[in-house]
């Protein structure tokens, strides 16, 4: 329901006492003035506001009138309309017969400007009711009831394929206001990229994009070349570092819940494994994301053990780089000899020191599945 208050009110008293040469009050469906030339008559009650609001009617009050009511004085009354109903009064004070045809075009000035109102009222409802409804839907806040009539009323289709993603605002020197502009800025570039997006902030750092997208799980390349573009426009807006992660594509109900779970979990993922891009994908980094879960417990424990005993007599984590380059290279002993910048004989004997401190055997796939894993948690925890 709209309400008149008392900023909207003065705005409309000083544009109108821009052009007349008299006072100008707006009182409230109480009958009070919120809002008038004479500041000292703020939040007094108007006797001829309150027939108007009555009657529904304008009221002309004359001398001999206004000398019957309380604290009165002569001038013309009209009621202010919006949303079908009088929600407010304004009253030009003078002598009704002079003031009547510049009362009229005040009134109709002044309802334009509730009417644009209402409309900007409208716009920032449905923005907070979208972005709780994007929060909802990636179980970041709890669901609410009559959720598919909520959607409906926004006009969006719950059954529509959304890719999750999360842009992450990277810049470290900027303060809370300066994050808070830039996410505008960000949210404009995104709802003009993307009709049907939808965004909502998770915090000052996070936005959560719903991107819309008809066959997501069939076209990865195509929607990893428009993450491309999109983030080269979105570091243009922000003035600084903005990376993308994508989420999978999950079906059901919890769908999109789970589509957010696993773009976070991508983020966390990239910053170790690709600390460089800009762009992240779940689908290319599955098995990092899928192995972070492990990393508590008395599993995680165990699935590091093997790596406690050789880091016991690899102080300086020759042992350990030579593992990790050896497993980045698909357990390949050319290109992981070349990246040490070492010869195949030195990589050979480091794999084979490996094997003996680890009590491991690196030609047996599940010992190195034990070896690849452990790796993986501990650059989590040490994240």
């Amino acid at each position: 329901m709209f309400l008149l208050d008392a900023s909207l009110a003065q705005s409309i008293v000083d544009r109108a006492m821009q052009i007349l040469r008299t006072n100008v009050n707006v009182m409230d469906e109480r009958g009070l003035i919120i809002a008038s030339g004479d500041r000292t008559r703020i939040g007094t009650r108007h006797d001829g506001a309150l027939l108007v609001l009555a009657q529904a009617r304008t009221i002309e009050i004359d001398e001999a009138m206004a000398s019957r009511l309380q604290d009165a004085r002569a001038g013309i009354n009209l009621p202010l309309r919006a949303e079908g109903r009088v929600v407010g009064v304004v009253g030009l004070s003078g002598d009704p017969a002079a003031m009547r045809e510049h009362a009229e075009l005040v009134r109709m000035a002044a309802e334009t400007m509730l009417e644009q109102a209402q409309w900007l009222q409208t716009l920032a409802r449905d923005e907070r009711l979208r972005d709780e409804l994007v929060l909802q839907l990636i179980g970041v806040a709890p669901a609410a009831a009559g959720l598919e009539a909520w959607a409906h009323q926004l006009r969006i289709d719950l059954a529509q394929p959304r890719a999750a993603i999360l842009v992450e605002l990277a810049d470290e020197v900027l303060d809370a206001d300066g994050l808070l502009a830039c996410q505008q800025r960000l949210r404009r570039v995104l709802a003009s990229a993307v009709p049907g997006l939808l965004c909502a902030a998770v915090s000052l750092r996070e936005l959560a994009v719903l991107w819309p997208q008809a066959d997501v799980d069939r076209q990865p390349d195509g929607l990893r070349a428009l993450l491309d573009k999109l983030q080269l426009r979105l570091v243009d807006e922000a003035g600084g570092p903005v990376r993308l992660a994508l989420g999978g594509h999950f079906g059901g109900r919890e769908g999109l819940a789970r589509a957010w779970q696993s773009a976070r979990a991508t983020l966390q993922a990239g910053r170790r494994h690709r600390p460089q891009d800009v762009v992240l994908c779940y689908d290319e980094l599955t098995l990092p994301v899928l192995l972070s879960g492990l990393g508590e417990g008395w599993r995680a424990e165990e699935l590091q053990r093997p790596l406690r005993r050789m880091a016991e007599h690899d102080r300086e984590g020759q042992l350990r780089r030579t593992l990790a380059t050896w497993f980045a290279h698909d357990m390949k002993a050319v290109p992981s000899a070349a990246a040490l910048h070492v010869h195949r004989n030195t990589l050979d004997y480091r794999l084979r020191k490996v094997g003996e401190l680890t009590g491991l055997d690196l030609s047996r796939l599940g010992d190195c599945l034990l070896l690849f894993i452990g790796l993986e948690l501990d650059r989590s925890l040490s994240l």
